[in-house]
């Protein structure tokens, strides 16, 4: 891998981690119209410790309260009831669908995940999935002439078992073209959640997936001669940079525009991947990288 390509696919993790357009597929489909080698699941996973690195320095007071209640609960009864001593909690169930299933399925998700048509059929689907679930939250926001506006839930109604629910959604995002925060987010849209509610527990339920997954893809790389540190250290970096400026622009965006621009990007672009691999301009499989 040069430096350019670092450079590029740094800057496309960390402008498309955060959006509900799925970072995974965007790095994928980016080498593969460049002609480039598959930057690998390897190197998703490192740069990704990058994005998450921003996420924790934006939401740092957050995390802070998170963490300091949550220690606290483990020796004092009374701060079990304590919303940021259960959210903890929550963060820590919600994480267990992806970790099982990452492991699980981690042959899959290196190999045949990565076919170009499962990512082009994800980006169309979820699409429609995020399109339909951003629609219902307008309804119920907006109201209608018949109906009055519907108050949606906020993280302090958020259950053990919608927080599984959102973890089960967090896990389909080990297909690329899936995108963790389209997936996490539309499952809390149709659960209910406010908009900034859904988005935020998505942010705080990616960390502990991203920075496992990550800490155990470095472990592996280490034991082998497969990755440009190098390059790939620089394209975490600018991932990191690139990522904070997102998550900032998108969480102002969601408050009150509606995710159906997404939608349309996504599908269009599926489209144009399929159509692509039929007429055989691009391979369906990935271009193994020599490091």
């Amino acid at each position: 891998m040069s430096w350019f390509e670092s450079l590029i696919l740094g800057l496309v993790q960390g402008l498309t981690e955060f959006l509900p357009v799925s970072s995974s597929a965007h790095l994928r489909l980016t080498a593969a119209f460049s002609g480039w080698h598959d930057p690998g699941a390897a190197f998703t996973a490192i740069t990704q410790i990058g994005t998450e690195a921003a996420v924790l320095i934006y939401f740092r007071k957050d995390i802070g309260r998170i963490i300091s209640a949550w220690c606290r609960s483990l020796f004092d009864k009374a701060m079990r009831s304590d919303h940021d001593a259960q959210m903890g909690w929550l963060v820590i169930v919600g994480s267990i669908p992806i970790g099982v299933l990452g492991l699980t399925l981690k042959d899959q998700i290196e190999g045949p995940f990565r076919d170009l048509r499962v990512t082009a059929t994800m980006l169309i689907v979820v699409g429609i999935v995020i399109g339909i679930a951003d629609r219902l939250a307008a309804r119920d926001e907006q109201g209608g002439r018949h109906r009055a506006p519907k108050q949606r839930k906020t993280l302090e109604d958020l259950s053990a078992k919608d927080g599984l629910i959102y973890g089960l959604c967090q896990a389909c995002a080990l297909i690329p073209g899936v995108s963790r925060s389209g997936a996490t987010i539309s499952g809390g849209l149709f659960m209910g959640y406010k908009r900034e509610a859904a988005a935020r527990y998505s942010f705080l339920l990616a960390m502990p997936a991203v920075l496992a997954s990550g800490a155990f893809e470095t472990k592996d790389a280490l034991e082998s001669d497969h990755v440009a540190w190098g390059p790939t250290m620089f394209a975490t970096v600018i991932a990191f940079a690139s990522g904070y400026a997102v998550i900032a622009w998108f969480m102002k965006f969601i408050s009150t525009k509606s995710f159906m621009p997404f939608v349309y990007y996504r599908v269009a672009l599926g489209i144009v991947v399929i159509a692509l691999v039929t007429a055989g301009v691009l391979s369906p499989h990935a271009a193994e990288s020599a490091g």
